[in-house]
């Protein structure tokens, strides 16, 4: 099977990918996999979801809900920052803006006057180390390869930092087996103790939020749409009513089903 991730190779998101497919696609574009696999282009793509320090990845919740596709895995994989460069003596620090964000008090710390500078990808980042010595990268120390210096390891400001991703397939693959699930939520409204009504459609049930994000909808200043991750199946009977009390909330919008899943660990 075929996964489309972010690349270049050496990315955090094909480490991901190489747990769920034996080849991997790249692409730049966290929306071009997604579109890609509701086209049904790739039964697989990979995009990362959140990251432990920096927070939710706004491009992938906007591409989840503007294309219809179902989450099949969540992948969790520790993330170990190096920095890497040809030499000692450089200019430049360039990785994805967050790994720099990850990274923030080390390079604060050890090179204050270094020009931070945001790419594609932190593997984007180590080919700029690998074209221009004044240049040093961000990046998992397994992609400093021969011709790189590790400069230094587990840059991250913090040891616990992980990221999430989601396996997605076309829609019409979702399962409602697995421990956790994921709605999105347009209820195209807006009135006092409306998102309290949905979220109580999960309290009153005893049913865990691990995640609830707001984003825009687009349409009008102030519309939002929710996404919501909660440890439950949908195989699960309360697990369904809550969803269906959530759906008659937003009867003048619109839910999907995202699916459930459960979760992987690749270090």
């Amino acid at each position: 099977m075929e996964a489309i991730t972010l690349g270049p190779a050496g990315t955090y998101s094909h480490r991901a990918a190489g747990a769920v497919a034996d080849e991997v696609i790249f692409s730049e574009s966290v929306t071009a996999i997604v579109e890609a696999v509701a086209d049904g282009e790739y039964r697989r793509g990979v995009v990362p979801i959140e990251n432990s320090i920096e927070g939710s990845v706004t491009e992938t919740l906007d591409a989840l809900a503007d294309y219809e596709v179902s989450v099949v895995e969540e992948i969790v994989t520790p993330i170990r920052h190096a920095l890497i460069a040809r030499s000692p003596e450089f200019d430049v620090v360039a990785s994805h803006s967050q790994a720099l964000a990850q990274c923030r008090s080390f390079l604060e710390a050890e090179y204050p006057d270094a020009t931070l500078e945001a790419v594609a990808s932190t593997a984007r980042g180590v080919e700029h180390a690998r074209e221009d010595a004044s240049v040093a990268a961000i990046a998992h120390p397994d992609n400093a390869g021969d011709d790189l210096q590790v400069l230094a390891e587990d840059i991250q400001d913090r040891d616990s930092n992980a990221t999430r991703f989601f396996a997605i397939a076309p829609a019409d693959e979702g399962s409602d087996a697995g421990g956790k699930s994921t709605v999105v939520v347009n209820p195209n409204a807006n009135y006092p103790g409306l998102l309290l009504e949905l979220l109580e459609a999960f309290a009153d049930r005893d049913i865990n939020l691990s995640r609830v994000e707001s984003r825009p909808t687009g349409d009008r200043l102030g519309d939002y749409l929710f996404h919501i991750d909660f440890e439950a199946g949908l195989y699960e009977r309360h697990a369904r009513d809550a969803v269906e009390d959530v759906e008659e909330i937003a009867a003048d919008g619109w839910v999907r089903r995202l699916g459930s899943y459960d979760t992987r660990h690749v270090v």
